[in-house]
């Protein structure tokens, strides 16, 4: 079982994951006792979907029968360039190419198809990215992958920080891991859940923080109310995508220019420093996209949000919730 799961480590890395671990499929005890007092406060807001299936997000055991380890993933999509006219009418980072859910899946279903080369054609494997109920930062720290952010972000440290101060370059390359110094929060998180009792490859890692509180002071809402502790209700990804309602009331000047999702917390955290630009074609924006002008986005209707944007995770929003946001940050 050691020898299959480091070997899965590395098919992931060859597979252009940047990052990836193995944990033992168990209840998640001490981060549920958590979720449950952030919904007994009502911080989720109209998020609904996150007070149900609540036993199965807990544990994957009942989510799928028979599963007996998760396989995490995580995948960089920090671009090459942003998307904002002189700042305005800005898009967060995960949304500029092509949808993650699509893009993610079909990676993680040939690591699927290379695990049964080893093990032959398992029954009852599931495939999941941000699409079921799945803790996926707690799973992406019991796989050793990161830590917990004071953003409540996962924070992936670069090599320096994770590997033994005793390991040489030649021995971390041995053991199958990326070389590639790319650490910080844009990663997408992915999971196999697998019917196989797997060595686990990783160490829960303590919070690296510090002192530091960045992301806190910058959050233009203040929904960052505390370390590790916020309020959907306030938050700017939650109010231009989740949320349905009327943004009447609020200030768009707080707002910071951000029409789609919010990007501040990750982009003043100092472990942010060590993003390097993905490589993957499918989250690559297009020329379309990167030459919209303020005008053009005032202007912009329903035939035009499509062609923009017709496999992209900006459909959550929709053309009416983006044309809502573009019209509040145009007063």
């Amino acid at each position: 079982m050691s020898a299959l799961s480091n070997w899965i480590v590395a098919e992931a890395e060859q597979l252009g994951f940047d990052a990836c671990g193995i944990a033992s499929a168990r209840a998640l005890d001490e981060e549920s006792a958590l979720v449950e007092q952030w919904l007994d406060e009502g911080r989720e807001g109209e998020m609904g979907y996150l007070t149900r299936n609540r036993e199965k997000r807990y544990d994957p055991r009942l989510l799928v029968e028979g599963t007996k380890s998760i396989v995490t993933v995580l995948y960089n999509y920090f671009p090459k360039q942003q998307i904002g006219d002189n700042g305005r009418y800005k898009i967060a980072k995960y949304a500029y190419g092509a949808d993650y859910h699509d893009v993610l899946k079909r990676k993680m279903r040939q690591l699927l198809e290379r695990i049964e080369t080893q093990t032959g054609k398992l029954e009852g494997t599931r495939i999941f990215v941000d699409s079921a109920p799945v803790l996926d930062r707690a799973w992406a720290v019991r796989c050793g992958l990161g830590f917990i952010g004071k953003n409540t972000l996962l924070i992936h440290p670069p090599m320096s920080l994770t590997a033994s101060r005793s390991q040489t370059q030649e021995e971390e390359q041995t053991a199958g891991r990326s070389l590639r110094h790319c650490g910080g929060s844009f990663f997408f998180i992915g999971h196999l859940f697998l019917p196989l009792e797997l060595e686990e490859t990783g160490k829960t890692m303590a919070n690296h923080c510090g002192r530091c509180t960045k992301c806190i002071d910058a959050c233009p809402t203040g929904a960052l109310e505390a370390p590790f502790q916020i309020d959907a209700r306030k938050c700017i990804s939650y109010l231009t995508i989740e949320y349905k309602g009327s943004l009447e009331g609020y200030d768009p000047k707080r707002f910071n220019g951000w029409m789609y999702g919010c990007d501040t917390c990750q982009d003043v955290c100092p472990y942010n420093r060590f993003s390097l630009p993905n490589t993957e074609t499918q989250f690559q924006p297009s020329e379309q996209l990167l030459a919209m002008k303020e005008e053009d986005w005032k202007s912009l209707d329903k035939e035009g949000f499509e062609a923009l944007f017709k496999h992209s995770a900006m459909q959550r929003a929709g053309y009416e919730g983006l044309k809502r946001n573009i019209e509040f940050l145009s007063k």
